[in-house]
């Protein structure tokens, strides 16, 4: 009996250890998402860019390769806005290093969409930080990535977000609670507007911060629902590292 109980109990944590990241499909307000929720006080939440030779590496399984025998990715996606040589635009720290500035000022386009912010992972959270507030208290993050717009600045929707918006693409983003052991990343099914997506983070999921990562570009890695999406090589991916 005692030798059962103690099976048991092994294939428990065994199960445990293994549902590293929690990925399910999800509507609200009559829009399809995917989220994969992550503990960040327990998994092993990195950013990847480049491999050894400074070459991007651009796709979820070229991620799996480089990684060792008996880990693989658990759930990844794109992470971040990136130039043409996929190089990041903005803020990006990989492993303490840094690569890329910290940019405060407007500009054109989604990431110049003020207020934006910075995902930064640190050691037991991870937190979404308005880029103002970035600049003013800079944190300690092992891995950060630098996006825009906001998506949710403590708890309000971005200001610029317009509910009879007609501006509908493919998104994803994360959202952090307030402590920054909870982060849910999501991306959309079907095109969404952004005071759509942000509603997504503020009123269903509560978190008071939420940032966008991408559109036309948002590709998914969850092996959980048999999902692993290909298409254009992407710049900053950010992702879970767990046992296979």
């Amino acid at each position: 009996m005692i030798r059962a109980v103690a099976i048991l109990t092994a294939l428990g944590a065994l199960a445990t250890e293994a549902q590293a990241v929690e990925c399910r499909d999800f509507e609200h307000d009559k829009n399809r998402y995917t989220l994969c929720e992550v503990d960040t006080t327990q998994e092993d939440l990195r950013l990847f860019l480049r491999d050894d030779k400074a070459m991007p590496i651009g796709q979820f399984s070229a991620i799996n390769t480089r990684l060792p025998d008996g880990q693989s990715l658990a759930f990844a996606m794109n992470a971040g806005m990136y130039h043409a040589d996929r190089s990041p635009v903005g803020l990006y720290v990989e492993n303490g290093k840094s690569e890329g500035r910290l940019l405060t000022g407007a500009s054109k386009g989604n990431f110049g969409l003020l207020p934006n912010g910075v995902f930064c992972v640190e050691d037991t959270r991870a937190r979404v930080i308005e880029t103002l507030a970035f600049k003013k208290s800079r944190p300690n993050c092992t891995y950060a990535s630098q996006s825009g717009p906001m998506l949710v600045i403590d708890g309000k929707l971005h200001p610029r977000f317009l509910p009879d918006s007609t501006s509908r693409y493919l998104r994803n983003g994360v959202g952090t609670n307030s402590d920054g052991t909870r982060a849910v990343f999501a991306i959309s099914n079907n095109p969404v507007t952004f005071h759509e997506f942000g509603r997504l983070f503020r009123d269903e999921l509560k978190l008071p911060n939420a940032l966008y990562f991408d559109g036309k570009v948002s590709r998914l890695h969850a092996p959980e629902l048999n999902r692993s999406d290909a298409g254009f090589w992407l710049g900053p991916i950010v992702g879970v590292v767990a046992p296979n």
